[in-house]
């Protein structure tokens, strides 16, 4: 019989609508409770999901006590999650958190000894590695379609108008949004990152307080680099939300528009003047064991996992490596110098 489980949420903003939404179709997860600081949006929330008999208010503490919930869902503003994680596993519930996992690494670390000790799953939502392209991308890799990777490169350029607290937030492209990429490569490629030496600006006209912009070079821990190229206020000839991507191997190439389009291009031995010949080479298809399904894949996987399933994918202990990029990029921008990265 399939383990029923109660699960409350805090923070309702406009986040909470893909996390309820996620929700509502994983059997057997019924949400019991609400919290946001403005009482009037949790209410509306409420309504909005048909959660006529959730418990609503205004503080994670009475959360937490009026509902006896078994799993946390966390999407709080960054400042404010290692208070609301270290409340729903001192009340021994399982935690899903939105990203960043935590403001610092301390934070971060602290984060994953106190979920260890007390025997509770503390994941964070990365979505971007439960998408279907991801999947083949890192199956293409690892099967050496292209051979070692020497070199990894993703450029996102959009031009959001969010309002709120991200466009008042500090190094908001780095933290909010670069951390997708970043785990996306760490995902496709399997590779760990040793330092970085990463620029932020803000150009003429942004609406962003601060860090809309940036680039940032990785060291990869096989001696490839990994390059991203970002901005939050680049108007006109927007990437997708996933960057557009180019994977360099030893023996060839693979590029991601970050939609639908995979492409790979393998040289041959011999050459047609200057060039290599090159040749197209198939992406794989996705196979079974290949966890996909976004935000819902995510939440799946850790649902699963607290009803005696493996360990997520974003289980804090791994996210950790994710968030380390974002910090590291950070303090680079900062002190303008590179950065050794190490949990």
């Amino acid at each position: 019989m399939l383990m029923r489980l109660r699960a409350s949420l805090i923070g309702c903003g406009a986040m909470s609508r893909a996390w309820l939404d996620a929700a509502g179709k994983i059997d057997g997860l019924e949400i019991v409770g609400l919290a946001d600081l403005d009482p009037a949006r949790a209410a509306s929330r409420a309504a909005e999901f048909g959660l006529n008999d959730a418990i609503l208010t205004g503080d994670v503490k009475t959360l937490l006590a009026r509902t006896e919930p078994d799993i946390l869902l966390d999407i709080v503003v960054p400042a404010a999650r290692h208070t609301i994680v270290v409340a729903g596993l001192d009340a021994g519930c399982h935690v899903l958190s939105e990203k960043p996992m935590a403001e610092t690494l301390d934070e971060a670390r602290d984060l994953v000894a106190r979920a260890r000790a007390a025997k509770r799953i503390h994941a964070v939502v990365q979505n971007r590695r439960y998408l279907e392209s991801v999947r083949r991308i890192a199956r293409a890799v690892a099967a050496g379609a292209i051979g070692e990777v020497t070199s990894v490169h993703a450029d996102f350029f959009l031009a959001p108008h969010f309002g709120g607290f991200r466009e008042e937030m500090n190094h908001v492209l780095l933290l909010d949004m670069a951390i997708h990429s970043f785990d996306a490569m760490r995902c496709m490629t399997g590779l760990s990152v040793d330092g970085v030496y990463c620029r932020e600006w803000e150009p003429e006209g942004s609406w962003y307080r601060q860090g809309s912009s940036a680039v940032a070079l990785f060291d990869l821990e096989n001696g490839a680099v990994f390059t991203y190229r970002g901005s939050w206020c680049a108007q006109g000839l927007g990437t997708s939300w996933e960057c557009a991507w180019r994977i360099v191997g030893a023996k060839g190439s693979l590029v991601w528009d970050g939609r639908d389009d995979i492409r790979i291009e393998v040289a041959g031995d011999a050459l047609s003047g200057l060039f290599a010949e090159v040749s197209s080479v198939a992406v794989p298809p996705l196979d079974s064991a290949d966890k996909v399904g976004g935000h819902l894949g995510v939440m799946q996987d850790f649902v699963a996992a607290v009803r005696g399933g493996t360990e997520p994918e974003t289980v804090g202990r791994d996210n950790i490596k994710s968030l380390a990029m974002a910090l590291g990029a950070i303090h680079s921008a900062e002190q303008s110098r590179r950065i050794d990265i190490s949990i």
